[in-house]
Parts: structure tokens; sequence; C-alpha cells
């Protein structure tokens, strides 16, 4: 298994961990324990999505980016095809963030 693959089955096991945990059940004197456990395993979800999505797009923009840099140092009208590329990639955090959003208000 590669990297890539290794941290896009990272991050989805952090978003559907998130899923699952989202729910908050009834609160009622007998499941107050299980409510603050659940309560925890929703933020540490978020906090795994947000990471793990971080990091992958850091690793995607440093790829990119220097591949940017290389096309464009040998042909400079490759600059308007290239960047977009580096965007895409750090749309990746953005998408991380979003998950956490959700994983916390819902």
């Amino acid at each position: 298994m590669n990297r890539k693959t290794l941290i896009c089955t990272a991050s989805f096991l952090a978003s559907a961990a998130g899923a699952v945990f989202a729910a908050d059940p009834v609160a009622t004197a007998a499941t107050a324990a299980t409510a603050s456990s659940v309560a925890g395993f929703k933020y540490l979800a978020a906090a795994l999505s947000v990471g793990i999505a971080c990091i992958a797009g850091g690793m995607a923009v440093g790829r990119i980016g220097a591949a940017a840099m290389g096309a464009m140092s040998e042909n400079a009208e490759l600059s308007g095809k290239a960047l977009p590329f580096v965007g895409l990639a750090e749309g990746i955090c953005l998408w991380g963030f979003l998950v956490a959003l959700l994983i916390i208000l819902l």
C-alpha cells in the first residue's frame, strides 16, 4: 500500500469515525457518562479529520508546487495551467475543515 492510499484511507476512516460518534444520545442520569464519552470522541474525530486533511494537503501542495515550478522554468506559458492545480490541492484542507465542522455541529 503506497503512501497516498494510506493517507486517503486514514482520512476516510477519521471522517467515518466522526459520523459514527457525531450523534448525541439522549442525556439522562444513566447515560451522562456515555454522553461525555461520545462528545470526547466527536471532538477527537473532528481533530483527526482536520489534521489528516491538512497533512495530506501539504504533501500534495509540495509535490504539485515543485512540479509546477519545474515546468514553468522550462516554459513560462505554463503558469496559467499549473497554478490552478496547486489551488485544488489546497482544497483538501478545506474539505477536512468542513467535515470537522459538520461533525461538531451535527
